[in-house]
């Protein structure tokens, strides 16, 4: 197992197709990265749910995600379920917000997802943030769509049940799918622990990855 630590990360950029996704796919890393740098600068952009309850629960969601962090959080108004009708409204709003950061990182649904717009947001990625690192989130649902990642961050016990915890609380309106238990989330963090030698981790796809050894 081989540990690559960045120099510096004091930017990331979060993106998701539907309000919930970013938290699920990367919450336990959001808690970790903020608890280890306080003042990390955390842009979201969210691409539906814009004005309904969802996108209420979003805001609350992502402030208790990223603790201390300086967060700007953009929920736009596409339909569910309908990105690639609207392929170019999204990529004009990736675009926006590339304009105005400079990130260290970004996190984005995997490629391979089998969610239209969890798939189409991932395909837009490297065509707005070129030459930038990005770790592809993984989401679990009745898809059947998990597969083997490459990328994976631990996450102490205590943020693994925390992740848990802040879902319940501020996703009330997803309750009632039958996949979105405590037992799901953390069922899955343990698998992806085992897989890299923890007890708890999120694993992330990784496209292109430059190692720059030069010292």
């Amino acid at each position: 197992m081989i540990n690559l630590l960045p120099q510096r990360l004091g930017s990331v950029v979060v993106l998701g197709a539907h309000c919930d996704d970013i938290a699920i796919g990367a919450g336990g890393t959001l808690l970790t990265l903020c608890g280890q740098r306080p003042g990390l600068r955390v842009d979201a952009l969210v691409l539906s749910g814009g004005g309904t309850e969802r996108e209420a629960e979003e805001r609350a969601a992502l402030a208790a995600f990223c603790p201390g962090a300086n967060l700007d959080v953009t929920v736009l108004k596409l339909p569910d379920g309908r990105l690639p009708a609207h392929w170019d409204e999204a990529k004009n709003a990736l675009e926006e917000l590339k304009q105005r950061t400079d990130p260290d990182v970004v996190f984005a649904p995997r490629t391979v997802d089998a969610h239209q717009d969890h798939c189409g947001l991932a395909q837009l990625v490297p065509t707005v943030f070129r030459g930038y690192l990005a770790l592809g989130y993984e989401i679990v649902k009745w898809d059947g769509d998990l597969g083997r990642l490459a990328a994976y961050v631990p996450l102490a016990d205590e943020l693994a049940e925390r992740k848990v915890r802040l879902l319940q609380e501020h996703y009330a309106s997803q309750r009632h799918r039958p996949w979105y238990d405590r037992e799901a989330f953390l069922g899955l963090a343990r698998i992806r622990g085992i897989e890299c030698q923890q007890r708890y981790a999120e694993a992330f796809e990784v496209n292109k990855l430059i190692l720059d050894l030069r010292g």
